[in-house]
């Protein structure tokens, strides 16, 4: 039976983990492994200096005192006899999309198990009452079942982004590009209690790219938005260039 670690940023306890491992164990061997608290925005960060402790919860889910990135590593290294066959990361409480991606441990929890040597799929859901954590499930499953039968390059992992819509009103699945925000707004100032200052960060940029092909237009107008992402970040394109100058240097 084809076995899946499933993991989050959002923390063990998270709607989004529950709706994922539950959708996925009607189908696969699931092992659930997550943070022990809310480590969004934490992307591919690991625990250097502490060690890692883990809690065995009722359900059986295993929590994790440290990153998406840290749990995804110690499952595969340390609580698989054999080593799954996919890492499902998810369901995000809000989307992942664009520059969004780059802090997202959400994603950076499957690009662990991309560098690992795993197929890995990142899934999260868009919107911001966030009912419909059952129709990324859906759409999850769907698409593991793809996945496992027609894997994509070793460097490429999968960031689903579901729309918060009753699943009969999802219009279907588009293959996208990231899109690109605007400057983030700057931090927010404020005092604590005892009057020293504080920073807050402040909102995202507006969306800068959302124009037809990319995750924002797909996700904005009801399509489950399907981008594939390469682990390895060289810009190939530039290397010519810029091997031509440092030559001059």
């Amino acid at each position: 039976m084809i076995k899946i670690l499933v993991s989050n940023d959002d923390g063990i306890t998270a709607p989004g983990i529950a709706a994922l491992s539950n959708a996925l164990a009607k189908h696969f061997d699931v092992m659930t492994v997550g943070p022990d608290r809310n480590c969004s925005g934490a992307s591919n960060s690991l625990t250097l200096t502490n060690p890692l402790r883990i809690n065995k919860l009722d359900n059986g889910y295993i929590s994790v005192s440290g990153t998406p990135t840290d749990c995804v590593h110690l499952a595969i290294r340390e609580f698989y006899a054999h080593e799954p066959d996919i890492v499902v990361s998810g369901i995000n409480a809000g989307a992942n999309m664009g520059d969004d991606t780059l802090y997202s441990g959400t994603v950076a929890a499957a690009m662990e198990g991309r560098f690992l040597g795993l197929p890995a799929i990142a899934i999260s859901l868009v919107g911001r009452e966030l009912k419909h954590y059952d129709s990324a499930a859906h759409y999850a499953c769907k698409i593991v079942a793809g996945l496992i039968d027609s894997p994509i390059a070793s460097d490429q992992i999968l960031n689903v982004n579901v729309p918060d819509l009753p699943l009969s009103e999802i219009k279907g699945i588009k293959v996208t590009r990231l899109g690109a925000r605007h400057r983030a707004e700057g931090m927010v100032r404020m005092q604590d209690p005892a009057g020293r200052e504080i920073f807050w960060l402040g909102p995202p940029g507006e969306e800068q790219d959302a124009s037809e092909g990319t995750d924002f237009h797909a996700a904005a107008n009801g399509y489950v938005s399907v981008t594939p992402l390469t682990v390895d970040l060289t810009a190939f394109e530039q290397v010519p260039k810029i091997k031509q100058w440092i030559e001059q240097l």
